[in-house]
């Protein structure tokens, strides 16, 4: 075993030879938007970036799958599957079996099995003194499909949110290798600052983020999101209290934005300044469509911290 619970990370990792890991992880969650198979794309995307976030490939998945059998109709049980399927094909990685069970409520998701060289894992611990921050995907999501689910929304919106979270990290993955990356993540339920700090935690750096440069959904700082909050706000920011500060002038509904739980979120990488630019070009040049941007610093004056300006 190189990655276990004793140090928790975003996926298990075995070595079964000098030149093969395994890499393996889980992921399940309720429905966030209402078509069936956009949830099925967005629930396999999500699984899949735990394997990108440690730099790997995936190679086979299989479904997990929750049903309130007497309550679901079973065309939208068919479309969660084949937005599963198309999306997992899409990343080259087969579905090759699953299991379902009975319960209240439905579920949906897959336990990923991925390939790195046990030389080439990214880890969330690693960040060097004077690396980048950069964030592949922008935040905001989890506060439109709280809106969504309030009936809030014009549909191009939903399904530009929808097409965010069903979108791979596959090419800023493994680009971050060719570009030095030293440490990364995805950016999950915890929000960017919570994720963020994981990676700092235990650790002779801190992170300096400036506001500004974080690529979000500008809907959600205007009405009728700007007042809105998830669930998760309040834990994420009990869980980075005693680490992170954010200034006066990054206002509230920047801030909210920076605890906000994603779904399927961006990764953040750190990696060396010189080569910051060179890998937001890469990244382009391949075709990804979301917005990447340079959100901060890594500094050896803040051990442990993360200062949001």
């Amino acid at each position: 075993m190189i990655v276990g619970l004793d140090h928790p990370d975003d996926a298990g990792v075995v070595r079964l030879t000098d030149e093969i890991a395994l890499l393996q992880t889980v992921d399940f969650f309720t429905p966030i938007v209402d078509d069936p198979y956009a949830y099925g794309q967005i629930a396999a995307a999500n699984a899949l970036s735990d394997i990108y976030a440690m730099g790997g490939t995936p190679i086979s998945a299989v479904n997990i799958l929750c049903l309130p059998v007497a309550k679901i109709d079973p065309e939208a049980v068919a479309g969660i599957l084949a937005g599963g399927r198309d999306k997992a094909a899409e990343a080259g990685c087969p579905i090759i079996g699953g299991q379902s069970v009975e319960d209240r409520e439905l579920k949906y998701g897959l336990a990923v099995t991925g390939r790195i060289h046990p030389a080439q894992i990214l880890k969330k611990v690693g960040a060097q003194a004077g690396d980048v921050l950069v964030l592949t995907k922008p935040l905001g999501v989890g506060l439109l499909t709280s809106g969504f689910k309030a009936g809030r929304g014009e549909p191009a919106l939903v399904a530009r949110a929808s097409q965010t979270m069903a979108t791979l990290s596959a090419i800023p993955a493994r680009l971050a290798h060719a570009f030095g990356a030293h440490a990364c993540t995805d950016i999950t339920g915890f929000g960017l600052l919570g994720h963020a700090g994981e990676m700092v935690r235990d650790t002779e750096v801190g992170f300096r983020i400036d506001a500004r440069a974080v690529p979000c959904f500008a809907e959600v700082l205007a009405r009728p999101y700007r007042k809105l909050r998830t669930r998760a706000d309040a834990t994420n920011r009990a869980y980075t209290r005693a680490i992170a500060t954010v200034g006066a002038a990054v206002g509230e509904a920047m801030e909210a934005l920076l605890y906000d739980p994603q779904t399927s979120g961006g990764l953040l990488v750190a990696l060396p300044a010189a080569r910051a630019e060179g890998y937001l070009q890469a990244i382009a040049g391949e075709g990804y469509l979301l917005p990447c941007a340079v959100i901060g610093t890594v500094e050896a004056a803040l051990v442990g911290r993360i200062v949001v300006e």
